[in-house]
């Protein structure tokens, strides 16, 4: 083979090699390309998430945001209290609930006669305050939306009647049936007068959230067990198992009686 021949290879070859770098330098390039835009895009669709996220929660935050707007006629400390029975009544039943709760749902059927006889007959008061304990061990808004609607009811001066719709109609404790306003609306059809434009607006516009959430946390800071707590010179009487309708009229009558 010529010397001619040979330098004619050997610079072929070197062409070859230096073709090959510059593909693979070109290569090394797209790929960083590539890859710096997904990592653009990442960051890009993770600030995008994050702005999502921090809308949803202020929004999440803001729903209940806003003055406390308490019921008519509450009372108590911060208003927290919806009284039912005259204000002179010598005995006094302190009442922690939640319509989702279904202890809650037992007690007041079991008690739900005993209790209107006393409040009726002028000798026992009773003071409900409404809580949203089971949204928080269940999930939902339930408890927000039914207490809500209860004290919409309290404006309209027809709460105990619908207090006690509430729990003949209640759902099971998974089933979040009534964050649905239209269902509680429904509902409140069952109370004579209470379904009118006013009483929707109140429910739909959940005016009353506010006041619920401050009484769940009072309810929260004040130590209590569960829903219901009931108390009766200052003992909780759900938790007393010999306690009966029968014995709680007895204490009430002889209050009564002085």
């Amino acid at each position: 083979m010529s010397e001619k021949n040979r330098d004619g290879k050997r610079d072929a070859r070197q062409r070859l090699a230096a073709e090959r770098e510059k593909q693979k330098s070109a290569e090394r390039r797209r790929r960083a390309l590539i890859v710096g835009g997904s990592v653009v895009g990442v960051l890009g669709l993770a600030a995008v998430i994050g702005v999502i996220a921090a809308n949803a929660g202020k929004d999440k935050g803001s729903k209940n945001a806003g003055p406390v707007v308490a019921p008519s006629g509450a009372q108590g400390k911060d208003s927290l209290a919806i009284p039912v029975g005259k204000e002179d009544a010598k005995s006094t039943l302190t009442v922690w609930e939640d319509f989702r709760c279904p202890a809650c749902q037992v007690f007041e059927t079991r008690y739900r006669s005993t209790l209107h006889e006393l409040t009726d007959a002028g000798k026992l008061r009773v003071e409900y305050h409404l809580v949203r304990l089971i949204d928080g061990n269940m999930g939902g808004t339930g408890s927000l939306h039914s207490a809500n609607a209860a004290a919409c009811a309290q404006d309209a001066g027809k709460f105990r009647d619908f207090h006690d719709v509430l729990y003949q109609n209640q759902p099971r404790e998974t089933d979040d049936a009534f964050a649905d306003n239209g269902k509680l609306i429904d509902l409140a059809g069952k109370v004579k007068g209470l379904d009118t434009p006013a009483f929707r607006a109140c429910v739909n516009d959940g005016t009353h959230n506010t006041w619920v959430d401050r009484s769940q946390k009072a309810f929260a800071s004040g130590g209590f067990g569960g829903t219901p707590t009931v108390l009766f010179g200052g003992k909780n009487i759900y938790q007393d198992q010999s306690m009966t309708p029968e014995k709680l009229k007895e204490m009430v009558e002889s209050a009564d009686r002085g």
